[in-house]
């Protein structure tokens, strides 16, 4: 299972970027989502969010994309991608 966090001030952009995930998953909070994983399904997200959301985000902007299960890994976007603070995710 994937969890993808926003945090996405402009209200336009946010908007379009919550549309996008629900094509996907579904809306667990209004900044978060759950979508079933697969490897392919991943490529997607990532390629989307890089190809046309990155480059619109700000400093006050960011995504999180985290892999639940075995491997555990977190994809970040926008302002996220510089926090490298731990984090401890509990199954």
């Amino acid at each position: 299972m994937l969890l993808v966090t926003y945090d996405i001030a402009d209200d336009k952009l946010r908007t379009s970027f919550s549309k996008f995930l629900s094509k996907y998953g579904r809306r667990l909070q209004y900044s978060v989502f759950e979508i079933q994983n697969s490897d392919r399904l991943l490529r997607i997200l990532i390629l989307e969010i890089t190809k046309t959301y990155e480059k619109q985000f700000t400093e006050e902007d960011s995504v999180i994309i985290f892999e639940i299960g075995d491997n555990g890994q977190k994809h970040r976007f926008g302002y996220a991608k510089h926090d490298d603070e731990g984090l401890l995710m509990v199954t």
